[in-house]
């Protein structure tokens, strides 16, 4: 099977053919191309080999809630450049990447004591992971980590401890990673190339599909199997959603007289929606990894002529999708809306977000009748399975992810606000529900939560703000300071 999958994905990616002209797997990318573009456009980031658990301070991972898992100690990073050998060694593996890394290059790394050196690794790892290579580098990361990594998956493992540990990047990582991932797919080289981008390059790793770089409108599949984004979807009124299940779960817009529920099996799917509501337009992102929906206004963009098209790269940055302008190529961090390569982030943009509301469609339905709904071909045609992830989380984040937050569960749903001072509020959406629902008050740092049908909203002095739905570990490791409010 693994021979197979290999076959699969050197032929839609032939570039990786370059990187493991000889190995006999690439399971991350394997698994994530043999699967076929219906898979690729479901937004089930591949997870093969993935990291099955969340790094956490202190020298602890959840793997799954409530298990932590603790961390020898890090090992010591060197500082100034890295040695003539590493050096050398490095350039080596990316000379001869196209054609097979020569057996014993990796190994030469054995002697070097700078822990800096894991991140490159690392990087390598997760597309040779189960190969003759892969394993050589499994062996010489073991030997500067003084760790015996999880062989079973072992990028997730390594990455696992880098982020637990906190290590700093080696110097030029933002080069040598760029010039890797350059070999598996070049569109992504605008990524890498500012040299004044505020990427932190040690957290970006590949979720299995290749980037979304479409024209705006069209409604065709990638061709080699991306998360296409929809655009200007059909909509429908309530009345013709009956299609959709009472309890299924939507993403609700409001602006002005205009109410759009968005499904989130359709969102899943798509991970991205760009649409005009009330005459905003807007770019809407679903982390599914995060579950968090959010919103930017994506027109009256200093610095860009036209909207911003938002598009998703099929790279993740702590398990938080990256998504990015099409028209400028300027990369924008998903979670707060801040340029952070690019020209946008020359001009130092964030984006306004409007608040995102989830619900179940008859509780939205009941509280907004001439609500508008995605109609159920999202306007191309297509069909979309009713739970496309089919449980993908149930057993905690399938990728690395950093810091947790030990205050809540790792996948507990928080509605979070960020307040214009820069500081952030985040609300449990069980208990802040059941709160308001027997009368109570609910509210913190003059942010009251109220309810929109059973949907939650974020109200400032009166006045709706920007807020969404996350799940805790998401929130928490973006927005660190956070406070918590609690029943």
């Amino acid at each position: 099977m693994a021979a197979f999958h290999t076959i699969i994905a050197m032929a839609r990616f032939p570039q990786i053919s370059r990187i493991v002209a000889v190995v006999a797997g690439l399971s991350v990318l394997a698994t994530a191309c043999s699967s076929g573009a219906d898979t690729a456009e479901a937004g089930t980031e591949n997870r093969a080999n993935s990291a099955t658990g969340t790094a956490a301070t202190g020298g602890e991972i959840t793997v799954s809630p409530g298990v932590p898992r603790t961390f020898p100690p890090a090992p010591t990073p060197g500082t100034g450049p890295l040695s003539e050998t590493a050096s050398t060694t490095l350039d080596e593996m990316q000379t001869f990447a196209s054609a097979g890394v020569p057996e014993g290059v990796v190994e030469r790394l054995e002697g070097e004591t700078d822990a800096r050196l894991l991140w490159i690794l690392a990087d390598w790892l997760q597309f040779t992971q189960g190969s003759p290579l892969g394993i050589a580098i499994l062996e010489t990361a073991e030997q500067i980590a003084g760790v015996d990594f999880d062989d079973a998956r072992p990028w997730g493992d390594v990455t696992e401890h880098l982020l637990a540990w906190d290590l700093p990047g080696p110097p030029g990582h933002q080069e040598r990673k760029g010039a890797l991932y350059a070999l598996v797919d070049p569109r992504w080289d605008f990524i890498f190339s500012d040299p004044d981008a505020t990427i932190d390059y040690r957290w970006i790793g590949w979720g299995g599909v290749p980037i979304d770089d479409r024209e705006l409108g069209d409604p065709n599949p990638c061709t080699l199997g991306c998360i296409p984004a929809l655009d200007d979807p059909a909509l429908t009124p309530a009345e013709d959603g009956d299609w959709f299940d009472d309890d299924g779960i939507v993403f609700a817009i409001s602006l002005g007289d205009s109410h759009v529920a968005f499904p989130r099996n359709i969102m899943e799917i798509h991970e991205m929606v760009n649409i005009t509501i009330d005459g905003k337009r807007l770019g809407i992102p679903y982390c599914t990894l995060c579950g968090s929906a959010q919103a930017f206004v994506t027109s009256n963009v200093l610095g860009a002529d036209e909207p911003l098209v938002l598009r998703t790269t099929g790279l993740l940055s702590r398990s938080n999708k990256v998504m990015y302008d099409l028209e400028t190529r300027s990369v924008i961090d998903t979670f707060t809306g801040q340029a952070v390569s690019g020209p946008l982030r020359d001009l130092g943009i964030t984006l306004e977000q409007v608040s995102v509301a989830t619900s179940r469609w008859s509780d939205w339905r009941e509280a907004h009748p001439d609500t508008l709904i995605v109609a159920e071909d999202g306007g191309i045609g297509r069909s979309y399975p009713e739970d496309p992830l089919a449980g993908r989380d149930d057993d905690g984040p399938i990728f690395p992810i950093g810091s947790v937050d030990a205050r809540l569960g790792v996948h507990e749903a928080v509605v979070g606000v960020e307040l214009e001072d820069g500081s952030t509020v985040a609300f449990p959406v069980q208990a802040a529900r059941a709160t308001l629902q027997q009368g109570e008050s609910v509210g913190m740092d003059g942010v009251e939560l109220r309810l929109d049908g059973t949907a939650l909203r974020a109200y400032v002095d009166g006045s709706l703000v920007a807020s969404h739905e996350a799940f805790w570990f998401a929130w928490s490791q973006f927005h660190p300071d956070t406070g918590l409010w609690l029943p």
